[in-house]
């Protein structure tokens, strides 16, 4: 008896070609795709360059195309009440607080790999195992029986960094098709098989795809404020301390001899605070809520490469461990690092294989 796989397509050319992949490989396969946009905000229509936003009748439209192109079954599975409360409000809480949230990271988490699996059995859809897009390899079992998550081959476009939060329970009932191909191979791919409009997509670069980010906080005062310096000289005003990130240099609007970056966000007196370069460098940062995919290290204290943000290179660091279960870390980089950040996710490496992570806390 063939095995059964959901595959989770967005519309977009990753998910279809995972299920291509799967279905060449003589698995039966149905694809279901989530709805989270709920309609409750006014955001304008932009060309589609982002995963939430009112655009995404169109994706699901797509994926409902491309799973008929392929001859597979296909599900919408509505999941924006569960998005506005797991990832909405985790992603205003943050921003209220001064951190920057990762929603990408909790979508993955909370609904990718958790709810909506969750939703498709309890709608009567039958699969053995879950299938995405991501650019993230699974190897194992190993002698020991235990599963590694690894980064994706293409270096340009691993996703392992968003996984990092997997655990041995979860890897045996995955599969990442394209956790072997690159970028450049999927699109190749989606040319040869007649899909050339998937592979002329433009991939999606935001999370939201209203005019910015102010739009998700919905009667909220946005509180005017100033852009300041070190020294608490005032180089110019903003229109709400939301609008900014740590490390972000465009869009300042402030005049400078010298390229200034957002240091840190007074949420209570809506100051920001900017700096050169080097005073956005990091040396060390605490991590909380540490996960571990192979269970916790014997050693207090470990060797390992750390991505505070994706798509960074692995940055060599010692990382010592507390905690009854070592989930929380002090890292220290081996050389300072631009932009380190709360609210970010800090991924640890042993060469191509994800350790673990967590979310970083203090810098």
């Amino acid at each position: 008896m063939r095995l059964t796989i959901a595959v989770g397509m967005s519309g977009g050319v990753d998910s279809a070609m995972a299920a291509l992949l799967l279905k060449r490989q003589g698995f039966e396969v149905v694809g279901i795709t989530m709805r989270i946009w709920s309609g409750r905000l006014e955001a304008p229509r932009h060309a589609r360059s982002a995963c939430y936003g009112p655009g995404e009748a169109q994706e699901i439209e797509t994926a409902r195309r491309c799973a008929e192109r392929l001859g597979i079954p296909h599900h919408t599975l509505d999941l924006a009440d569960a998005f506005e409360a797991r990832v909405l409000e985790y992603f205003r809480r943050d921003h209220r607080a001064g951190r920057t949230p990762n929603p990408c990271m909790i979508c993955n988490r909370e609904l990718k790999f958790g709810l909506l699996p969750e939703a498709a059995r309890r709608a009567g859809i039958a699969f053995d195992r879950f299938a995405t897009g991501h650019y993230a390899r699974i190897a194992g079992p190993e002698a020991g029986g235990d599963y590694r998550l690894r980064r994706g081959v293409d270096p340009a476009k691993d996703q392992s960094y968003f996984l990092y939060w997997l655990t041995q329970a979860q890897l045996p009932g995955l599969l990442f098709p394209l956790g072997d191909s690159t970028k450049a191979e999927t699109r190749r791919l989606a040319i040869e098989a007649g899909f050339p409009d998937l592979a002329a997509q433009h991939e999606s670069q935001d999370f939201f795809e209203g005019d910015d980010y102010a739009q998700l906080f919905p009667g909220e005062n946005l509180k005017p404020g100033p852009i300041v310096d070190g020294a608490g000289r005032e180089l110019g005003r903003h229109d709400g301390a939301l609008r900014f990130t740590r490390g972000q240099r465009s869009g300042l609007g402030v005049a400078s001899s010298r390229r200034l970056y957002v240091k840190t966000r007074d949420m209570q007196t809506g100051a920001v605070v900017v700096g050169p370069r080097e005073e956005i460098m990091s040396a060390r940062c605490h991590v909380a809520d540490v996960t571990w995919v192979n269970g916790q290290p014997a050693a207090p204290a470990i060797s390992a490469g750390v991505c505070c943000r994706y798509r960074q290179t692995p940055i060599e660091s010692r990382l010592t461990l507390s905690g009854a279960k070592s989930d929380t870390a002090e890292i220290a980089f081996a050389a300072p690092v631009f932009g380190v950040t709360c609210g970010q996710a800090a991924v640890f490496y042993d060469g191509d294989t994800v350790l673990g992570g967590g979310w970083i806390d203090e810098v």
